[in-house]
């Protein structure tokens, strides 16, 4: 079995939470798999093809070099199917967001069920992107909570 991981998200934008779901990530595995979806519910605000840029900019900063960003469209579980995947990284910021990931682990379990989920725990459980687009929308500071290449993106 492959000691490969994927992190999934529409990280949009990815915040500076999702950055240490990387990190830990990182230790653990060989390999992780930045994976940004294209999430039908949601749309959009930050181009994901920046974003990814963005995202490669932040791992080369923290050194961080076995980590791959890729924009997907499909769904997560076929992606770990076909690229010999075994586990998913997911954060957790409290019970609500452990019901919602245990939903969705069932569904993915239907398509690839090898798939093992890894949850790691959120330091900041105040922060997520849809807070972090809320603020900036408004013309607050955000600094604090994104890495400063994705900043660059956000306030372009």
């Amino acid at each position: 079995m492959s000691n490969i991981a994927i992190y999934p998200g529409s990280f949009d934008p990815f915040t500076n939470g999702h950055l240490d779901m990387v990190i830990k990530g990182s230790k653990l595995f060989d390999s992780v798999h930045i994976l940004i979806g294209d999430n039908a519910q949601k749309k959009r605000m930050y181009d994901a093809f920046k974003m990814k840029d963005a995202i490669n900019a932040t791992l080369v900063q923290n050194n961080i070099s076995n980590c791959r960003v890729i924009v997907y469209d499909g769904l997560v579980a076929e992606y770990t199917n076909q690229n010999n995947i075994a586990y998913m990284i997911r954060g957790l910021r409290n019970n609500l967001d452990y019901n919602y990931e245990e939903n969705i682990a069932e569904i993915n379990k239907l398509i690839n069920p090898t798939l093992e989920y890894v949850y790691f725990r959120a330091e900041n459980v105040a922060v997520s992107s849809s807070m972090v687009k809320e603020l900036n929308c408004y013309g607050k500071d955000v600094s604090n909570f994104v890495p400063p290449a994705v900043l660059k993106v956000m306030n372009e």
